[in-house]
Protein backbone atom coordinates (compact mmCIF):
# COMPACT_ATOMS: atom_id res chain seq x y z
CA UNK A 1 0.00 0.00 0.00
CA UNK A 2 1.45 3.40 -1.10
CA UNK A 3 0.55 6.82 -2.35
CA UNK A 4 0.94 6.07 -6.02
CA UNK A 5 -0.71 2.50 -5.44
CA UNK A 6 -3.00 0.60 -3.68
CA UNK A 7 -1.88 -2.79 -4.52
CA UNK A 8 -1.60 -5.53 -2.33
CA UNK A 9 -0.76 -9.43 -2.42
CA UNK A 10 -3.26 -12.27 -1.66
CA UNK A 11 -1.49 -13.20 1.85
CA UNK A 12 -2.36 -10.20 3.03
CA UNK A 13 -6.22 -10.17 2.33
CA UNK A 14 -8.41 -10.35 5.48
CA UNK A 15 -12.34 -10.84 5.61
CA UNK A 16 -14.06 -7.79 5.09
CA UNK A 17 -11.53 -6.12 2.72
CA UNK A 18 -12.76 -3.99 -0.43
CA UNK A 19 -10.86 -5.26 -3.23
CA UNK A 20 -10.75 -4.18 -6.85
CA UNK A 21 -8.89 -4.61 -10.30
CA UNK A 22 -8.37 -2.53 -12.69
CA UNK A 23 -9.99 -3.79 -16.11
CA UNK A 24 -9.45 -3.06 -20.55
CA UNK A 25 -6.40 -0.89 -20.03
CA UNK A 26 -7.14 1.08 -16.79
CA UNK A 27 -10.36 2.50 -18.23
CA UNK A 28 -12.20 1.33 -15.22
CA UNK A 29 -11.80 -0.95 -11.88
CA UNK A 30 -14.24 -3.97 -11.33
CA UNK A 31 -14.92 -3.90 -7.18
CA UNK A 32 -16.01 -6.74 -4.26
CA UNK A 33 -15.98 -7.79 -1.12
CA UNK A 34 -13.65 -10.48 0.00
CA UNK A 35 -15.04 -12.56 2.40
CA UNK A 36 -12.52 -15.33 2.92
CA UNK A 37 -11.26 -19.06 1.69
CA UNK A 38 -10.87 -17.62 -1.86
CA UNK A 39 -14.09 -16.04 -2.29
CA UNK A 40 -15.47 -12.46 -3.73
CA UNK A 41 -19.04 -11.29 -3.61
CA UNK A 42 -19.28 -8.52 -6.13
CA UNK A 43 -22.23 -7.07 -8.20
CA UNK A 44 -21.76 -7.42 -12.34
CA UNK A 45 -24.45 -6.43 -14.77
CA UNK A 46 -23.25 -9.07 -17.34
CA UNK A 47 -21.64 -9.70 -20.17
CA UNK A 48 -21.45 -6.86 -23.21
CA UNK A 49 -23.59 -4.48 -20.39
CA UNK A 50 -20.82 -2.92 -18.21
CA UNK A 51 -22.59 0.60 -19.45
CA UNK A 52 -26.08 -0.32 -20.28
CA UNK A 53 -26.81 2.86 -22.26
CA UNK A 54 -27.90 0.10 -26.07
CA UNK A 55 -25.41 1.88 -27.88
CA UNK A 56 -21.93 1.01 -29.58
CA UNK A 57 -20.66 2.20 -25.55
CA UNK A 58 -21.40 -1.46 -24.31
CA UNK A 59 -19.13 -2.97 -26.68
CA UNK A 60 -16.25 -0.64 -25.43
CA UNK A 61 -16.69 -1.66 -21.52
CA UNK A 62 -16.23 -5.45 -21.56
CA UNK A 63 -18.39 -7.15 -18.23
CA UNK A 64 -16.82 -7.45 -15.50
CA UNK A 65 -18.16 -10.95 -15.15
CA UNK A 66 -15.69 -13.49 -14.91
CA UNK A 67 -14.75 -14.08 -19.21
CA UNK A 68 -14.05 -17.46 -19.37
CA UNK A 69 -15.05 -19.78 -22.34
CA UNK A 70 -17.81 -22.14 -22.26
CA UNK A 71 -15.01 -24.78 -22.98
CA UNK A 72 -12.76 -23.98 -20.34
CA UNK A 73 -15.00 -22.79 -17.38
CA UNK A 74 -13.19 -22.45 -13.74
CA UNK A 75 -12.64 -25.58 -12.01
CA UNK A 76 -14.43 -23.89 -8.65
CA UNK A 77 -17.00 -21.89 -10.35
CA UNK A 78 -17.98 -23.31 -13.48
CA UNK A 79 -19.00 -21.21 -15.87
CA UNK A 80 -19.88 -17.54 -14.63
CA UNK A 81 -20.08 -15.45 -18.11
CA UNK A 82 -23.63 -15.10 -18.38
CA UNK A 83 -24.26 -14.58 -14.61
CA UNK A 84 -25.40 -10.83 -13.52
CA UNK A 85 -26.24 -9.53 -10.50
CA UNK A 86 -24.82 -10.18 -6.91
CA UNK A 87 -22.91 -13.21 -7.64
CA UNK A 88 -20.01 -15.18 -5.55
CA UNK A 89 -16.44 -16.08 -7.27
CA UNK A 90 -13.21 -17.50 -6.85
CA UNK A 91 -10.22 -14.64 -6.26
CA UNK A 92 -9.13 -15.81 -10.02
CA UNK A 93 -12.57 -15.07 -11.37
CA UNK A 94 -12.87 -11.93 -9.73
CA UNK A 95 -9.61 -11.06 -11.10
CA UNK A 96 -10.02 -11.99 -14.28
CA UNK A 97 -6.13 -11.94 -15.25
CA UNK A 98 -5.82 -8.27 -13.64
CA UNK A 99 -3.78 -7.03 -10.53
CA UNK A 100 -5.34 -7.15 -6.69
CA UNK A 101 -5.59 -3.84 -5.33
CA UNK A 102 -6.93 -2.75 -1.77
CA UNK A 103 -9.55 -0.02 -1.77
CA UNK A 104 -8.85 2.32 1.56
CA UNK A 105 -11.47 3.58 4.04
CA UNK A 106 -11.02 6.76 6.19
CA UNK A 107 -8.58 8.36 4.47
CA UNK A 108 -7.36 12.50 5.21
CA UNK A 109 -8.63 14.98 2.52
CA UNK A 110 -5.19 15.28 1.70
CA UNK A 111 -4.32 11.65 0.71
CA UNK A 112 -7.54 11.54 -0.97
CA UNK A 113 -6.87 14.50 -3.19
CA UNK A 114 -3.32 12.87 -3.72
CA UNK A 115 -4.67 9.82 -5.44
CA UNK A 116 -6.12 11.70 -8.39
CA UNK A 117 -8.04 8.62 -9.81
CA UNK A 118 -11.63 8.15 -8.12
CA UNK A 119 -12.50 4.36 -6.78
CA UNK A 120 -9.35 3.90 -4.85
CA UNK A 121 -10.49 5.53 -1.62
CA UNK A 122 -12.76 7.22 0.66
CA UNK A 123 -13.26 9.55 3.40
CA UNK A 124 -15.63 7.12 4.82
CA UNK A 125 -15.17 4.84 7.64
CA UNK A 126 -15.71 1.24 7.44
CA UNK A 127 -18.00 -0.79 9.55
CA UNK A 128 -16.51 -4.05 11.38
CA UNK A 129 -15.67 -6.96 9.37
CA UNK A 130 -19.05 -8.95 10.73
CA UNK A 131 -20.91 -6.26 9.56
CA UNK A 132 -19.54 -5.88 6.12
CA UNK A 133 -19.38 -9.79 5.27
CA UNK A 134 -23.46 -10.21 6.70
CA UNK A 135 -24.67 -7.36 4.29
CA UNK A 136 -22.25 -8.71 1.17
CA UNK A 137 -24.02 -12.44 1.78
CA UNK A 138 -27.38 -10.87 2.27
CA UNK A 139 -26.99 -9.00 -0.59
CA UNK A 140 -25.89 -12.35 -2.72
CA UNK A 141 -29.49 -14.53 -1.79
CA UNK A 142 -31.67 -11.01 -2.16
CA UNK A 143 -30.04 -8.80 -4.59
CA UNK A 144 -29.00 -5.12 -4.87
CA UNK A 145 -31.15 -3.64 -7.09
CA UNK A 146 -31.04 -3.20 -10.56
CA UNK A 147 -26.96 -2.12 -12.45
CA UNK A 148 -26.80 1.78 -13.40
CA UNK A 149 -23.02 2.46 -14.12
CA UNK A 150 -23.66 6.25 -12.19
CA UNK A 151 -26.12 5.18 -9.04
CA UNK A 152 -25.71 1.52 -8.49
CA UNK A 153 -22.56 -0.19 -9.95
CA UNK A 154 -19.74 -2.67 -8.43
CA UNK A 155 -17.97 -0.33 -6.26
CA UNK A 156 -21.49 1.56 -5.02
CA UNK A 157 -22.25 -2.36 -4.03
CA UNK A 158 -18.84 -2.51 -2.21
CA UNK A 159 -19.25 0.54 -0.56
CA UNK A 160 -22.39 0.14 0.65
CA UNK A 161 -21.18 -3.39 2.16
CA UNK A 162 -18.43 -1.60 3.76
CA UNK A 163 -20.80 1.49 5.79
CA UNK A 164 -23.88 0.35 5.22
CA UNK A 165 -24.74 4.27 3.83
CA UNK A 166 -26.96 5.09 0.91
CA UNK A 167 -27.44 8.04 -1.46
CA UNK A 168 -31.00 9.13 -1.19
CA UNK A 169 -31.34 11.83 -3.60
CA UNK A 170 -32.31 11.20 -7.47
CA UNK A 171 -30.20 14.65 -8.43
CA UNK A 172 -27.18 13.11 -8.25
CA UNK A 173 -24.17 10.31 -8.52
CA UNK A 174 -24.20 7.23 -6.36
CA UNK A 175 -21.13 6.05 -3.67
CA UNK A 176 -18.93 5.62 -6.77
CA UNK A 177 -15.47 7.39 -6.67
CA UNK A 178 -15.26 6.28 -10.30
CA UNK A 179 -18.37 7.29 -11.34
CA UNK A 180 -17.85 10.70 -9.50
CA UNK A 181 -14.48 11.60 -10.99
CA UNK A 182 -15.56 10.99 -14.66
CA UNK A 183 -18.10 13.80 -13.68
CA UNK A 184 -15.67 15.77 -11.60
CA UNK A 185 -12.96 16.07 -14.65
CA UNK A 186 -16.14 16.74 -17.39
CA UNK A 187 -17.72 19.83 -15.15
CA UNK A 188 -13.76 21.03 -14.93
CA UNK A 189 -13.39 20.99 -18.57
CA UNK A 190 -16.75 21.96 -19.68
CA UNK A 191 -18.82 23.98 -17.17
CA UNK A 192 -16.22 26.08 -15.05
CA UNK A 193 -16.53 29.50 -15.61
CA UNK A 194 -13.11 30.35 -13.96
CA UNK A 195 -11.97 28.75 -16.56
CA UNK A 196 -12.39 32.54 -18.83
CA UNK A 197 -10.29 34.07 -16.19
CA UNK A 198 -6.35 33.08 -17.93
CA UNK A 199 -5.44 32.49 -21.26
CA UNK A 200 -2.21 30.65 -20.37
CA UNK A 201 -2.12 26.77 -20.58
CA UNK A 202 -0.40 26.53 -17.24
CA UNK A 203 -3.62 28.76 -15.42
CA UNK A 204 -6.14 26.77 -17.19
CA UNK A 205 -4.73 23.62 -16.01
CA UNK A 206 -4.40 24.83 -12.92
CA UNK A 207 -7.76 26.30 -12.63
CA UNK A 208 -9.07 22.95 -14.28
CA UNK A 209 -7.17 20.68 -11.71
CA UNK A 210 -8.61 22.58 -8.79
CA UNK A 211 -12.06 22.11 -10.04
CA UNK A 212 -11.68 18.75 -10.73
CA UNK A 213 -10.53 18.36 -7.44
CA UNK A 214 -13.39 20.33 -5.80
CA UNK A 215 -15.97 18.26 -7.23
CA UNK A 216 -14.20 15.06 -6.49
CA UNK A 217 -14.06 15.67 -2.45
CA UNK A 218 -17.39 17.13 -2.35
CA UNK A 219 -18.87 13.93 -3.83
CA UNK A 220 -17.19 11.60 -1.75
CA UNK A 221 -19.35 9.40 0.29
CA UNK A 222 -17.32 10.33 3.80
CA UNK A 223 -18.60 14.15 3.48
CA UNK A 224 -21.93 14.23 1.38
CA UNK A 225 -24.76 15.22 3.35
CA UNK A 226 -27.51 12.98 1.08
CA UNK A 227 -26.96 9.87 2.40
CA UNK A 228 -28.10 7.61 5.07
CA UNK A 229 -27.12 4.56 7.44
CA UNK A 230 -29.69 2.06 6.09
CA UNK A 231 -29.82 -1.62 7.29
CA UNK A 232 -29.62 -3.83 4.66
CA UNK A 233 -33.17 -5.56 5.00
CA UNK A 234 -34.69 -2.80 4.46
CA UNK A 235 -32.59 -1.85 1.81
CA UNK A 236 -34.05 -4.89 -0.23
CA UNK A 237 -37.78 -4.30 1.21
CA UNK A 238 -37.66 -1.04 -0.15
CA UNK A 239 -35.92 -2.02 -3.76
CA UNK A 240 -39.05 -4.52 -4.36
CA UNK A 241 -41.33 -1.56 -3.51
CA UNK A 242 -42.83 1.03 -5.37
CA UNK A 243 -42.44 3.34 -3.14
CA UNK A 244 -39.90 6.39 -4.57
CA UNK A 245 -39.61 7.77 -0.90
CA UNK A 246 -36.19 6.37 0.88
CA UNK A 247 -36.88 8.33 4.31
CA UNK A 248 -39.51 5.36 4.85
CA UNK A 249 -36.89 2.97 4.91
CA UNK A 250 -33.87 4.43 5.91
CA UNK A 251 -32.26 6.50 9.23
CA UNK A 252 -30.17 9.76 8.55
CA UNK A 253 -26.65 10.05 10.68
CA UNK A 254 -27.90 12.73 13.25
CA UNK A 255 -31.12 10.58 13.70
CA UNK A 256 -31.55 9.05 17.36
CA UNK A 257 -33.47 5.91 16.28
CA UNK A 258 -32.91 2.41 15.57
CA UNK A 259 -32.92 1.23 12.35
CA UNK A 260 -33.93 -2.21 14.19
CA UNK A 261 -37.14 -0.59 15.35
CA UNK A 262 -40.17 -1.04 12.97
CA UNK A 263 -42.62 -0.47 15.41
CA UNK A 264 -41.99 2.83 14.75
CA UNK A 265 -43.10 3.10 11.30
CA UNK A 266 -46.02 1.10 12.26
CA UNK A 267 -47.03 3.39 14.93
CA UNK A 268 -46.60 6.25 12.24
CA UNK A 269 -48.59 4.37 10.23
CA UNK A 270 -51.45 3.73 12.47
CA UNK A 271 -51.65 7.72 13.64
CA UNK A 272 -51.78 8.53 10.02
CA UNK A 273 -54.60 5.76 9.57
CA UNK A 274 -56.49 7.48 12.64
CA UNK A 275 -56.18 10.72 11.63
CA UNK A 276 -57.52 9.81 8.25
CA UNK A 277 -60.65 8.30 10.12
CA UNK A 278 -61.23 11.54 11.84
Amino acid sequence: MGLLSNKIERDALKPGDHIYSWRHSYIYSHHGIYVGEGNVIHFTRGPGQEVGTGTVLDRIYLSSSPSYVLDNPCPKCGDQSKLDGVISSCIDCFLSGGNLYLFEYGVTPALFLAKARGGTCTLALSDPPQDVIRRASYLLQNGFGVYDIFKNNCEDFAIYCKTGLLVFTNISVGRSGQAASYLAAATAVLASPLRFLTTSFSGLAAVGYGMYCVSRLVSDIGVRRDVKKVAVERLVAHSGSSSDEPEAVTETAHSGSSLDKPEAVTETAHVTETAKEE
